[in-house]
Parts: structure tokens; C-alpha cells; sequence
């Protein structure tokens, strides 16, 4: 079984290396049960890589000046807790899934969680020669085991000051592109010092500002070497789009600084399982099904921020904590000039 080849697919991959062997079975019990275990099994890892991918935008409310620039590389982990690990699962609201043994209604592990032991499941399909037919299958785990409970993403970040408190700020991950996973992020984010605007701002001991950003990522998997099902052109591909609102007030000294805000964090990201799968309905028969689902997930919530930033000539470092739904923290070693 192959590891997770990139951190920021955890949700694609998990699902794609994790439940490689059971997806066969799981869309022969048909598509809308298949997409039904997929959205409540992806969701926890889709909306955790959305609160990792929005920290550090920000390391001061004091806006650059005119001319000044900050070159960063990013190191942001978002904490998984255990309510993310697992989903209730109630066979009553499937169409062709049953648990072997216990009740209808069971914890199973999410993309971010562990069946131990194994959960194990039947299916019903019907075979157009021999009736209806069952299956037993065991139900995918996710990387519980393999993460230490972090969920990291990384890239790289730059600002510039544009004069009167205004501050341009983009982030972006190099385009990824191996056999199996491509995968590119970006954003932009504008940051406004109203402090800057006040006729005394250089006496003030604080600066307050205020943040917008945007964030994309577009990941791509290719399963026609891992998957066990027949077919053509098999991949997960997905969209996450997010944006941020945050207040921000830090102090204004030489070296060591502290800052803090409070913000909102808005996102969906879209998951699609495409191409075409040739699914066997028993010995003699088999169908195709092109393009079976696509699930989402949405985030919205206030996040709390604390940090603070040190300040050697060129070179700053920084860390923060981030207080949300999905705890996060991050460092960020910047290069710049003021």
C-alpha cells in the first residue's frame, strides 16, 4: 500500500490509496451510496487543509512603506482533534449497505481517523443473471496512524508596502507534477494599516489593520495505475477556494513584537471522482459508470490569532497560533527591508 505522496491531497489520496481495494465494491452497491460514505468520510480532511492553508498571512498590523518588501517561506499545521477522526454512520440512510455485526448506526473512521479494529460492511447488488448477490467488505481507515495529528501545508510568501498603509501580499506552492499528483496553490492577499491614516501614527505604541486574502488550490490524482477497478482516465481532481477577514493589532517596537487578531474564515473545497469505472455486477457482467460524484464541504467561522515576530536587520522569524475550529500554528523565516 502506497504512502500519501503529497500532504496538501490528504483527502484525495487517502481515499484513493486507503479504499483502493473496497471502491469496486462500494460503487457496485451503487453511486449515491458510494458518494454518501465519500462526502462524510473526505470532509474533516478537506475543511482542516483549509484552516492550514490561511495561517501566517500575517506577521505585523504595522503596513510596510512604500518600497518595502518581505520575502517568506511558510510552515503552517493544523491540529486534528478527536471529534474529526470519526463520522456516525447510519446504515438507515443507505440504500444498499449494511453493518456485519452491532447496531445500525456506528462510529467509523474518517479520512483523518482509524478503524481498529476493522469495520466491516455487505453489500447488495443486483446481478441481472443470479438475483441479488452480497458482498462483505471492510471499510477504509485514514492516516490516524501516520500523521501525529498535524495536517501541514507550506509555501512561499511575499509583500510589498504601496505608501499610506496599503500592503499587497502573494503566496503561492510551486506547480507539483509527478506521474500520479499534480497539484499548485495561490493567493493574494490586501492588508490596510488604519493607523497610517491618523495624524500622529509614528507616537502610537500599536498599529491596527485590516486583511482580506484569497486562497486557491487545484490538486489532481491519477488512479489508473492504483485503482483495481477496469476502465479509462480514472482521477480525483479538486478545487478549494477560501477567503479571509481578519483584524489585526500589533506593538511597534525594534526587535521583539507581538500581534494578535480576530478574523473570519470562509471556504469550500469540491472533490470529483472521474473518468470511466467498469464495475463488475457478479461473474458474468459488468457496467460502466463515467464520472460517478462529486462531494464538498464548507467551512465558516470566526479564528482567534496570537504571535509574535522577531526582528534582526534582514531577517525576521515568526510564530502564531490560531484558536478556530481546526487549531493551527506556523513559523515563517522572512527576508526583507522596511
Amino acid at each position: 500500500m502506497k504512502k500519501l505522496t503529497l500532504f496538501m491531497l490528504l483527502s484525495l489520496v487517502t481515499i484513493t490509496v486507503k479504499a483502493q481495494n473496497d471502491l469496486d465494491a462500494l460503487l457496485a452497491a451503487g453511486v449515491e451510496d458510494a458518494e454518501h460514505f465519500a462526502n462524510d468520510y473526505l470532509m474533516p480532511g478537506t475543511n482542516g487543509l483549509m484552516y492550514s492553508m490561511n495561517a501566517n498571512w500575517f506577521n505585523t498590523a504595522d503596513a510596510k512603506p512604500l518600497g518595502g518588501f518581505e520575502i517568506s517561506i511558510v510552515a503552517n499545521a493544523a491540529t486534528i482533534k478527536n471529534e474529526h477522526k470519526s463520522f456516525l454512520m447510519d446504515t438507515d440512510t443507505y440504500n444498499n449497505v449494511r453493518f456485519v455485526q452491532g447496531s445500525n448506526a456506528q462510529m467509523v473512521a474518517t479520512a483523518l481517523g482509524e478503524n481498529d479494529p476493522d469495520v466491516v460492511v455487505e453489500i447488495t447488488y443486483d446481478d441481472p443473471i443470479f438475483g441479488q448477490q452480497t458482498e462483505e467488505i471492510t471499510l477504509p481507515s485514514g492516516i490516524g496512524s501516520e500523521t501525529a495529528n498535524l495536517l501541514p501545508t507550506a509555501f512561499i510568501q511575499g509583500a510589498l508596502g504601496l505608501s499610506k498603509g496599503i500592503e499587497l501580499k502573494a503566496r503561492f506552492v510551486p506547480k507539483i507534477d509527478t506521474d500520479d499528483v499534480s497539484i499548485s496553490m495561490y493567493g493574494a492577499g490586501l492588508q490596510l494599516e488604519f493607523t497610517k491614516w491618523l495624524p500622529a501614527d509614528k507616537l502610537l505604541p500599536v498599529a491596527i489593520s485590516g486583511l482580506v486574502a484569497y486562497t486557491h488550490l487545484d490538486g489532481t490524482y491519477n488512479l489508473d495505475d492504483s485503482s483495481n477497478i477496469e476502465g479509462e482516465n480514472q482521477r480525483l481532481e479538486t478545487a478549494t477556494n477560501t477567503w479571509l477577514l481578519q483584524l489585526i493589532a500589533s506593538t511597534k517596537m525594534p526587535v521583539i513584537n507581538f500581534y494578535g487578531g480576530l478574523g473570519y474564515l470562509k471556504g469550500k473545497s469540491e472533490s470529483d471522482l472521474l473518468g470511466t469505472y467498469r464495475v463488475s455486477n457478479g461473474v458474468l457482467t459488468t457496467s460502466d459508470i463515467v464520472d460517478p460524484f462529486s462531494v464538498s464541504s464548507e467551512i465558516s467561522g470566526v479564528r482567534g490569532t496570537i504571535g509574535t515576530k522577531l526582528k534582526l536587520g534582514f531577517f525576521r522569524l515568526n510564530a502564531e497560533y490560531h484558536l478556530a475550529e481546526f487549531n493551527a500554528f506556523s513559523v515563517g523565516i522572512n527576508f526583507g527591508f522596511r
